[in-house]
């Protein structure tokens, strides 16, 4: 009964967004909508590409762009020093949540899931579901791949204890990342060094690392010429792209939730990792990656 509530509860506020009008009205509160990151370059495009749409919308923003990790960005959520940020189902379902892994990883089960816990825990919903998941995945050099004949996790098996992998700051401690590795392959790595995720693929591509947990929609596994490792046993969740906000704020502000919505389905994942290129190749600034994204898609005008 709780959970067909709170379901009635999620349906009856995204009826409501949508069929507001576009823009702040007189009602809405006018303080600037303040927009989190956390501290890689997707995450940078997904907050300015959301400050845009705003923008678009007729509201005032501001980017704070590498905020901090989950529980950093999370928390000025709840506490209203930001109003949203770009968030994966797999983080909140393990991290958040604190939900135990699932036998067989489920997609939709795992976004269920993580929409009815947001509210049910701490009042936040998920304002759109963006359309790509970013997963986690060990990744090790292709030449070294290839001469050891490795294409899974589960071929890491004889290797692992004399190979040391870098980390981002968050996936060598948190349940659903190294230990959960650990657990259900029944090995571990050498050692293990964290940094953010340019330290960590730069600390590969110099051989400072012999792995690295890598992120599936980074162009960085092919330019460094990084092989996937194919996740087998199943060990990780699925990781897909929301933007998260309090039900507060959807209350308040309707109108900046309908802008988010339009991203709702919008980027696919060949269409991130394009994006990630621009920024780890090309060298753009992510406010530009993400307008000229919403001007190519038509999502916004010149």
């Amino acid at each position: 009964m709780r959970k067909i509530i709170l379901t009635t509860l999620l349906v009856f506020m995204m009826l409501l967004v949508s069929g507001c009008t576009e823009g702040p009205s007189s009602e809405e509160e006018k303080e600037t909508i303040v927009i989190g990151s956390k501290l890689f370059q997707e995450s940078y495009i997904l907050a300015h590409m959301t400050g845009i749409m705003l923008e678009d919308a007729g509201y005032e923003t501001e980017v704070k762009q590498g905020l901090g990790g989950t529980f950093v960005n999370y928390e000025a959520l709840k506490g209203g020093e930001i109003h949203t940020y770009a968030e994966y189902t797999g983080t909140v379902y393990s991290q958040i949540l604190k939900l135990p892994a699932l036998e067989e990883w489920d997609q939709e089960v795992v976004l269920n899931e993580t929409e009815m816990g947001l509210m049910e825990t701490d009042n936040v919903m998920v304002a759109s579901n963006l359309g790509f998941e970013d997963a986690y995945a060990i990744a090790v050099k292709e030449d070294w791949a290839a001469e050891n004949d490795v294409m899974t996790v589960s071929d890491l098996e004889e290797y692992a204890g004399d190979l040391v992998i870098g980390t981002d700051p968050e996936f060598a401690t948190r349940e659903d990342g190294l230990p959960r590795i650990n657990e259900i392959y029944g090995f571990e790595f050498k050692e293990y060094k964290q940094g953010i995720s340019t330290v960590m693929y730069e600390a590969i591509k110099n051989d400072d690392v012999e792995a690295i947990s890598a992120y599936t929609t980074d162009t960085r596994n092919e330019v460094f010429e990084l092989r996937v490792l194919e996740d087998d046993k199943n060990a990780l969740p699925p990781y897909d792209a929301i933007l998260i906000v309090t039900d507060e704020f959807a209350e308040n502000n309707p109108g900046a939730v309908a802008a988010m919505q339009k991203l709702d389905g919008a980027i696919d994942t060949d269409a991130m990792r394009q994006l990630n290129y621009q920024f780890d190749v090309e060298q753009k600034e992510p406010r530009d990656i993400a307008y000229q994204f919403l001007i190519d898609e038509g999502l916004i005008q010149e």
